[in-house]
């Protein structure tokens, strides 16, 4: 499936979840990916809990960087978030990925009013400690809990706002990557800000999601999905799978509806898409 859509060419992976570390044979997976094509932009999205005993072994593989999930520094906010009682260990995988040359590093932190919005400071800072890019997300309607309200939302303007009164934040080009870039006061941290809900960049999102069940999905909030198996099945799994990466990239939406009328909330959640 990779190799048919290098072919279309496709130059990013990301292996996401769920939890891409709980797979026995992730370092496997990954060599194999990157044996592909050379320069291969192949990296992880993780909650970070088991990092420290795999970022060597995946950064040997082949493994480029990593972005890792952390909402919060604060012990006890991160066990309710997350319910688990991990936090110490998020911090050692970050430091084992720093070490076996991963990078760029992101932290992805999650801004939910009236949960977290009053450590944006704090995380910035963190960054700024640990040498990575932090990426200040909106509360999307994608939590496998279902409490997506839009009064939880943060707009990624209150949270500039946040930042700006302590730290200057110049814009940065384009890259590629989701929402707005800035560079933290003289650098080199960088910040972004994802206003998937209330700053939406459909114009520019060059994005496609495979399931873990074999459904491709052109739009992280769309209902449309289209069933690879068939294609895995057919006599030219490569040619099948090349018409279909296509087909479903030529009916990508031009936009989403979240925040408008008729909305309707994605069945799977974004443990269930890939983040």
């Amino acid at each position: 499936m990779a190799e048919a859509a290098i072919a279309c060419g496709v130059n990013h992976i990301r292996l996401t979840g769920g939890e891409p570390l709980l797979r026995e044979d992730l370092p496997q997976i990954v060599r194999r990916l990157a044996c592909l094509a050379p320069g291969l932009d192949l990296a992880i999205t993780t909650n970070g809990s088991l990092l420290a005993e795999q970022a060597g072994a995946l950064a040997e593989a082949g493994l480029v960087r990593a972005n890792v999930s952390l909402d919060s520094l604060r012990g006890d906010r991160f066990s309710m978030l997350t319910g688990s009682r991990s936090r110490e260990a998020v911090l050692a995988g970050l430091e084992a990925a720093r070490q076996a040359g991963l990078s760029p590093i992101k932290v992805n932190v999650v801004v939910v009013r009236g949960v977290n919005e009053d450590e944006t400071l704090d995380m910035v800072k963190f960054a700024q400690e640990q040498g990575c890019e932090i990426r200040f997300i909106e509360f999307m309607p994608l939590d496998g809990r279902r409490a997506w309200l839009p009064d939880a939302l943060v707009p990624a303007d209150e949270i500039r706002g946040s930042i700006e009164p302590e730290f200057r934040l110049t814009r940065l080009p384009p890259d590629g990557s989701p929402g707005d870039r800035y560079l933290l006061g003289a650098g080199p941290t960088r910040v972004s800000l994802i206003g998937a809900v209330s700053r939406p960049f459909c114009e520019r999102c060059n994005r496609m999601r495979v399931t873990a069940d074999g459904f491709l999905r052109p739009c992280l909030f769309g209902a449309e999905e289209y069933d690879l198996r068939p294609a895995l099945r057919a006599g030219d799994p490569r040619r099948g799978l090349m018409a279909a990466f296509a087909a479903a990239a030529a009916r990508k939406p031009l936009g989403h509806r979240v925040g408008r009328p008729g909305f309707c909330r994605p069945a799977r959640a974004m443990f269930a898409i890939g983040g």
